[in-house]
């Protein structure tokens, strides 16, 4: 965490479809196979994409299992090195129609 600067975890967390996966590991660990991006099917290379992205940034963890991946968000380390961005950017939602993001 030491080599992961803030610049790129916000970069990472600025793509909506990016920001709706790290949403979906909030709660834990999932399947690769299980996120989805929200607003309809996402292809295969798109998706691997956006969590190659997210990944490189500090965002997440892609840990083998199996034939699949299990991916996790690095939520305690990001914590300690960003105090409160993951709360911050994460709780943050767009309602539909808006422009800005309410907090």
């Amino acid at each position: 965490m030491s080599e992961v600067a803030l610049t790129d975890v916000l970069f990472a967390l600025s793509d909506p479809t990016r920001l709706d996966l790290a949403r979906q590991l909030v709660d834990g660990p999932m399947d690769m196979a299980a996120c989805s991006a929200t607003g309809g099917p996402v292809p295969k290379a798109t998706k691997s994409h956006q969590l190659k992205v997210l990944r490189e940034a500090g965002v997440v963890r892609n840990v083998p299992k199996g034939r699949g991946r299990l991916l996790s968000l690095r939520r305690d380390e990001l914590d300690a090195a960003f105090p409160g961005l993951l709360d911050s950017v994460l709780g943050a939602r767009t309602a539909p129609g808006q422009t800005s993001v309410e907090i």
